[in-house]
């Protein structure tokens, strides 16, 4: 007669399932920054976006007219084209590292929810 093969974690004719705990800890946000400084050094971050958020409202859009002399009309067509965006989006980005500039000098830190409703879709 054979003796029978008893393994660790198992008994005498007794199947025992996996007794190990799993140990996989779920991961921490990393930081925007870190994402940033990664996509600054050209590489990939898609895996950090996914898609899984949503749109907030941001507020009431008013809109305001504004006269540009010729040759500044044509500059933020240039940037825009440069950059792959909308003359609106280059003028919000221009308009919000301007506050930023100023409110920087003055070492003053404009609210969150100020910064919030200056970055709209456009």
């Amino acid at each position: 007669m054979r003796p029978a093969l008893v393994f660790s974690g198992q008994q005498k004719g007794k199947a025992v399932g996996n007794s190990m705990k799993s140990t996989r800890k779920s991961r921490k946000p990393i930081p925007a920054e870190s994402i940033a400084r990664l996509a600054d050094q050209g590489r990939d971050v898609s895996r950090f976006f996914t898609n899984a958020g949503r749109m907030m409202a941001p507020g009431p859009i008013r809109r305001v007219n504004v006269d540009l002399a010729s040759g500044m009309l044509e500059e933020l067509d240039r940037a825009a084209r440069e950059m792959n965006i909308s003359r609106q989006a280059v003028i919000k980005t221009l308009i919000r590292q301007a506050l930023d500039q100023q409110y920087r000098a003055r070492e003053i830190q404009p609210s969150p929810e100020r910064r919030a409703k200056s970055f709209r879709r456009g």
